[in-house]
């Protein structure tokens, strides 16, 4: 497929380890240089969910993931393009790292790694730095992580946490001994938080009206802190995109029918975790997706055929899921296919910490004080709507509760010599957080099962 080069402006914010900061910045560059009338695209490197919703409201449009291990790393620039392309091609895009810069999957060195995204879409790293009880070594910090990796480009810094302005000076001078600009600096004084929960932020969809307050304050932090032509040059240095955007129905191979059924994709404030690629690929695959707030729906929409149920906190939500006994009721009736990843699994069993659910899986959950959370390599069990027995899949566990049994008669998965989730008729559920980007046959595959 030939493609334009594309001149796209861009950067990664990334930072020595979790907790400097890196969420704060970018989610508050994204907002300033939006209110500066710049069209930003928000992208997230690693498979969170709730930083791109928080990112998605600072620049007005979807926050899409950049993940390697999930996607490939071949996908990893065409996903770039496409994102920053739709709905109206972008001034610039910002990609918001994971972790430290050089931290990869378990066991497979810097794969899927910021440094390894930033890489890929050969983008400039503003390096977000936590100077807490820090002086001259911040230079010294900031040198190793350059060192470590020559392709990767460290071209600034934003001092965070800064103490006075006598800090903010020592750390200023450190860092022009060794080359590399600072770009900005925030005190300790004026930080902005947002509320978290687990390892990361409660998501947007959740505090609607305090959300938008935390981007806004966040926005007049970094007009404040930072200067933005500084970090608009530096996004400028990035080199054109030379290949082509992915495409979701080149990826699916167009629409597998002149029929278009009506797929419903969980959503509101208990299912938060979804992919904007799913409904892209559903959509090119011949659906048309509607989206389904299980907390304020009473009934699916006329015509369902197919119904998606992703991620989320259902644990915050359970009453309130509960309370909603009619929608509950024809999901425990639906005839047509159920796909269900994590908070879809347990809304589907029969109670969830005693707290009644759907009843269509025979299964019981409950909170734990352990948290499973990791990368996993994946094989269909068993057919599915979603995918063939034998299939190999990439997908990432994060929960806090366990099922009773663990697996059906028929798993949906088997990862690390053990079988995982559900097949129950025309219902596909698990722990597995997929991205469909990475195998798009399950979009066509769901398509198809609504006939």
């Amino acid at each position: 497929m030939v493609s334009t080069p594309w001149a796209l402006p861009r950067l990664v914010v990334a930072a020595p380890a979790s907790g400097h900061g890196k969420t704060t910045v970018a989610t508050g560059l994204l907002a300033a240089l939006r209110r500066r009338g710049l069209t930003v695209s928000p992208h997230k490197v690693g498979p969170d969910y709730i930083d791109p919703g928080y990112h998605a409201l600072a620049a007005g449009r979807e926050g899409r993931n950049l993940d390697p291990f999930l996607v490939g790393a071949e996908r990893i620039a065409p996903l770039l393009r496409h994102g920053a392309s739709v709905p109206t091609p972008a001034d610039i895009a910002v990609v918001e790292g994971v972790m430290g810069l050089h931290d990869g999957a378990v066991g497979r060195r810097d794969y899927a790694s910021t440094a390894h995204v930033a890489r890929l879409i050969d983008a400039p790293v503003l390096l977000v730095l936590d100077t807490t009880a820090q002086g001259r070594s911040a230079a010294a910090l900031t040198l190793g992580m350059a060192a470590f990796d020559p392709a990767v480009r460290i071209g600034g810094v934003i001092l965070n946490r800064v103490g006075s302005p006598r800090h903010e000076s020592l750390l200023r001078d450190a860092l022009a001994e060794v080359g590399v600009p600072v770009l900005g600096a925030v005190t300790r004084a004026v930080e902005v938080a947002a509320p978290a929960r687990h390892l990361g932020l409660v998501p947007v969809a959740e505090r609607a009206p305090e959300s938008l307050a935390i981007v806004t304050a966040l926005a007049e932090l970094v007009e404040a802190t930072v200067d933005l032509d500084a970090v608009l040059d530096l996004a400028r240095t990035a080199p054109p995109l030379t290949g082509p955007a992915w495409d979701p129905v080149a990826a699916v191979g167009g629409p597998a029918d002149a029929e278009r059924p009506l797929v419903a994709l969980a959503g509101g404030p208990a299912f938060t975790f979804s992919y904007a690629e799913t409904a892209e690929l559903l959509t090119a695959a011949g659906a048309d997706v509607v989206t389904v707030d299980p907390l304020r729906d009473a009934a699916l929409p006329s015509g369902t055929r197919a119904v998606v149920i992703g991620g989320g906190f259902p644990e915050a939500y359970a009453e309130a899921l509960a309370g909603n006994a009619t929608l509950r009721a024809e999901l425990a009736d639906f005839d047509g296919p159920i796909v269900a990843e994590c908070a879809g699994l347990l809304y589907l069993g029969r109670s969830l910490d005693g707290v009644p659910m759907c009843g269509r899986l025979d299964l019981t959950a409950r909170m734990t004080g352990r948290l499973t959370l990791g990368y996993r390599e994946a094989l269909a069990t068993t057919d599915s709507p979603v995918a063939r027995a034998g299939e190999q899949v990439r997908g990432h566990e994060f929960h806090r509760t366990t099922t009773d049994p663990r697996h059906g008669e028929a798993s949906a998965w088997r990862w690390d010599d053990a079988e995982h989730g559900f097949v129950s008729g025309r219902v596909h559920a698990s722990y597995l957080h997929t991205h469909w980007a990475g195998h798009p046959d399950a979009a066509r595959r769901l398509v198809e099962a609504c006939r």
